[in-house]
Order: C-alpha cells, then sequence, then structure tokens
C-alpha cells in the first residue's frame, strides 16, 4: 500500500554523505521534501538533484528542508554531492528499510539490480504527515517540480 497525504511519514534515520546520523524527527517544525533516486551519477538522478539544487534559495527562504536518498553508499553520495554542488543533505538507504517504507523501492531494476529506490518525492509538513506523495514506476520520468514547490509554500 502507497503513502498518502494525511498519513504520518515513517520516521528514518540514516547515515549522511559526511558520515553523520540524520534523523527525519531532526526537522520537526521544518517542511521537509524528500528526493529518492535510483543511483548516484546517473543523467536522470542528476537532472533530479540538480533542479532541487538550482531552485534551493526558494526552498530555504520557506523554512523547508530538502533531502536526497538513494541506496547508494554514503562514501558514492559524498562523491556525488561535491562534484554537483548539493547543497542539502545526501542518504544512505544503504539497507533499503527507509525506501521500502516509503514504498519506493524497486524489486528489480536495470541490469538485474535488485532492491534499487524508485523515483520518489515527498512533501512532508512542520508535524511530520505527508502532504505530497509522488512514486513513479518509469525511473526516467521526473517528479512534478512545480507542484513539490506549491505544497511547500
Amino acid at each position: 500500500m502507497s503513502l498518502q497525504p494525511g498519513q504520518a511519514a515513517p520516521q528514518f534515520k540514516l547515515t549522511s554523505s559526511d558520515l553523520k546520523e540524520v534523523s527525519l524527527a531532526d526537522f520537526k517544525g521544518k517542511k521537509v521534501v524528500i528526493h529518492f533516486f535510483p543511483l548516484a551519477f546517473t543523467g536522470v538522478c542528476t537532472t533530479q538533484l540538480c533542479t532541487m539544487r538550482d531552485s534551493f534559495g526558494y526552498y530555504d527562504g520557506l523554512n523547508a528542508q530538502i533531502l536526497g536518498i538513494s541506496v547508494d553508499s554514503p562514501f558514492t553520495l559524498a562523491k556525488f554531492k561535491e562534484e554537483n554542488a548539493y547543497q542539502f543533505p545526501l542518504l544512505s538507504d544503504f539497507n533499503k528499510d527507509v525506501s521500502a517504507a516509503y514504498g519506493a523501492l524497486y524489486a528489480e531494476f536495470a541490469f538485474g539490480m535488485k532492491g534499487v529506490s524508485k523515483r520518489a518525492a515527498f512533501v512532508i509538513d512542520e508535524e511530520q504527515n505527508i502532504i505530497y506523495a509522488e512514486v513513479l514506476e518509469n525511473a526516467g520520468d521526473l517528479p512534478n517540480f512545480e507542484i513539490i514547490a506549491e505544497k511547500v509554500k
């Protein structure tokens, strides 16, 4: 069953690309935009996160936190963050628990890879309830950035 607006967001603690533990609870009182993405250094994933990077100032002014989550290791995510100058945390869901909790996990992905995050976007309100949920089956599609921005306002 997929997560719907109005439901409490599944809580999590993950390791960031800075090797620090980050939890959803850390951002209570802020809106949180979570972007799940399949794999670092791939074309559509880079476009997804660069779009958020380039509009970061918009979200910063709205008391909102952006988080990127994938099943890549924190070390891979650190290099990906550095090369693309992302200003927001990238979190490693290496064990796939958070992707599964959010309904954003492919059983099988390209090249026979199993357990890769689906491309997905969630907006969570200040009380940590979901106000927007978009899980894409086609990894070539991008989330609706306009609706995400509207939900954060």
